[in-house]
């Protein structure tokens, strides 16, 4: 069988992130171990007082009033075995229980602080798979390690020492044969670890192909891409299979070896203790002994052999959000960062270059300062840098050279939360959460009343649809808001920022979903919004752009021009070109007429002045259009 290669799993990694929970909870885990130590002398001792039941037995004469105190003694050590074995159950569960809520609390709230950039490379539900498994691993652990194997190799050496005394021999031959058979399972089982690694990958696999598919259902329908879908999640599914089979067929075939081991042992100490009591030198109570103890032992080392097996599936289960958790994250306070205190607003951003790709930057030697209250345009075409710029100002991506301040203070030296508590961001695409329409605008302000949640919501006029739905503000909205219009998505995430209002106000074209009555609606909630604050938009809309009291025009990550409206346009550069497209042809047919009648492109008597005039005028005309 070919072993298909894979990255090997950091266990002690796994081990030193379990075992720093447990000690979180030292009384338990102790006393369920002392649990555990009782109930297994309980079944070392109990036997022996079988064995001399029935040397009673073989004895002539023997009364039966003498057969009272080894039943007794057998009977009082198995209840005080059992009373250890509740401890050790009962407290175990609750220590399991605790630990792995711990576990993924911790691991959700490791993962959800991993940067913008980490989140973009992976599949979500991947990702959600392996928080479900990090926490169910270290239940298998649990039960694998203190409940199967501690308690198995305290009855292998409590029977070893009896044995031991009982004849040498019988003693040498179990420690023998049980040190083969762990030492073979270990074997094996690093043997088949690999495909144990490959299983749980094709897992996480799997889980993202079901979950990416499920949640473009909209987009798979609308394109009839059923059977192309179904071809993506079959191949996740046949190639989970096949590591799922070399997985299974590796466990049977060492579950044969642990058979053929058990047989062995079972035959040869059952002819040793024959030979030796012809011999004399054992009685027949000692005979009763060894099978009761090797019968027992068998049950213990054919736990032992499974539940290695548990601890390498688990093991690999839990080694990928383990190295997510050990994996530093991509953007991170520094130790001496202090929360950003917000005065006027200013913005800076000085020398910054930025690339993902040293050999195609985003932004090169990008200046640019925003005065305080300012409300600034980033415009340009798709590629130039434009969302970068508001991306680096939150600080999702730290810069490899430059510095962005916010008076006066590097973001790279605050705290992310004061941050990005004092912007407010509504992007494009608005997400929201699937929960209520309540919750998805308190977002923005935690602590904030009803009340003034729907004030946000009358001010962004989205409460007035939501007061037309059969459940009002605690209607859920579907994952990621599909039971809401664009319009609506995008009305509830400036309510989200009205509420949260933030003295920094970024907005990546907000009113883009909009039809034309809702955005006339939204520009003056915004108007409102936008008042004492730093604005940065990226603008396509004219009705967007001109109401902006500085236009900054980017191309290439960089700079090109930046001005009022009717500046840029007698520069007839980029900005003109750009603007005469958003005037859906109308400047560019005048300009044509004008050509026709003037070969400077001014008509008789008109100087270009008015020609700018009157391409205003037939950008507000298109506007209103």
């Amino acid at each position: 069988m070919t072993i298909p290669k894979r990255r090997t799993i950091k266990s002690d990694l796994v081990f030193k992130i379990f075992w720093s929970y447990i000690k979180k909870y030292p009384w338990f885990f102790g006393i369920a171990l002392l649990g555990g130590t009782i109930s297994q002398l309980s079944h070392i001792v109990g036997p022996l007082y079988i064995k001399e039941l029935f040397d009673l037995l073989t004895t002539p004469g023997v009364l039966v009033s003498a057969l009272v105190a080894p039943i007794t003694a057998y009977v009082v050590v198995n209840l005080i075995g059992w009373v250890g074995g509740r401890f050790e159950m009962w407290l175990g569960y609750t220590l399991i229980s605790k630990i792995t809520n711990d576990l993924t609390n911790d691991a959700f709230a490791n993962l959800i602080r991993h940067s913008y950039q980490f989140f973009t490379s992976n599949f979500a539900g991947a990702l959600t798979r392996r928080v479900a498994r990090f926490s169910g691993s270290y239940e298998n652990l649990h039960y694998a390690v203190v409940t199967q194997i501690f308690q198995a190799l305290l009855y292998v050496v409590g029977i070893s020492i009896v044995l031991t005394y009982k004849n040498v021999l019988l003693g040498n031959i179990v420690i023998f044969w049980v040190a083969v058979f762990i030492g073979l399972q270990w074997f094996l089982g690093k043997w088949q670890q690999p495909l144990r690694l490959a299983r749980a990958e094709e897992d996480s696999n799997l889980t993202a192909a079901l979950a990416d598919s499920i949640s473009n259902q909209n987009t798979i329908t609308l394109f009839s891409g059923y059977q192309r879908e179904e071809a993506i999640v079959g191949e996740a599914a046949k190639k989970y299979r096949v590591a799922q089979t070399r997985s299974w067929q590796t466990s049977t075939m060492i579950y044969g070896v642990q058979g053929l081991l058990s047989i062995l042992l079972n035959v040869g100490m059952l002819w040793l203790g024959i030979w030796l009591w012809q011999k004399g030198a054992l009685t027949v109570g000692d005979l009763v002994l060894i099978q009761a103890y090797i019968f027992g032992l068998f049950e213990y080392v054919w736990t032992l052999g499974r539940q290695f097996q548990v601890i390498y599936t688990a093991l690999a289960d839990a080694s990928e959000m383990a190295e997510i958790m050990d994996t530093p994250f991509g953007i991170r306070d520094r130790k001496s960062a202090k929360p950003l205190a917000v005065g006027e607003g200013e913005v800076w951003f000085d020398n910054v270059n930025f690339y993902f790709n040293k050999l195609r930057p985003v932004l090169k030697d990008f200046n640019l300062t925003i005065a305080g209250g300012e409300r600034v345009a980033l415009v340009g075409p798709s590629g130039a840098g434009k969302s970068t710029v508001t991306k680096l100002l939150l600080r999702l991506f730290d810069l490899p050279e430059g510095e962005i301040k916010i008076d006066k203070q590097d973001i790279a030296k605050v705290t992310q939360e004061s941050l990005r508590n004092a912007i407010s961001f509504v992007p494009q695409e608005p997400i929201l959460f699937h929960r209520s329409l309540m919750e998805n605008i308190r977002y923005g302000r935690r602590d904030a009343t009803d009340d003034e949640v729907i004030e946000a919501a009358k001010k962004a006029h989205c409460h007035e649809f939501i007061s037309e739905l059969q459940h009002g503000y605690e209607t859920f909205v579907g994952e990621r808001g599909v039971k809401l219009s664009g319009g609506e998505r995008q009305r509830v995430a400036i309510a989200r920022a009205i509420l949260k209002d933030a003295p920094i106000l970024v907005l990546d074209e907000a009113t883009s979903s909009l039809d034309s009555e809702s955005e006339a609606l939204i520009q003056d909630a915004l108007e409102t919004l936008m008042k004492g604050k730093t604005v940065v938009v990226i603008a396509h809309r004219l009705s967007t752009i001109m109401k902006m009291d500085r236009i900054v025009v980017m191309e290439q990550g960089k700079i090109i021009a930046q001005g009022t409206h009717l500046e840029l346009i007698r520069e007839r550069g980029l900005y003109q070109k750009l603007w005469s497209i958003q005037a859906g042809g109308f400047i560019g047919s005048a300009n044509e007429q004008s050509k026709r009648i003037g070969g400077d492109g001014l008509a008789e008597g008109q100087d270009e002045d008015e020609l700018l005039i009157d391409e205003d005028l037939l950008a507000e005309g298109v506007e209103e259009k």
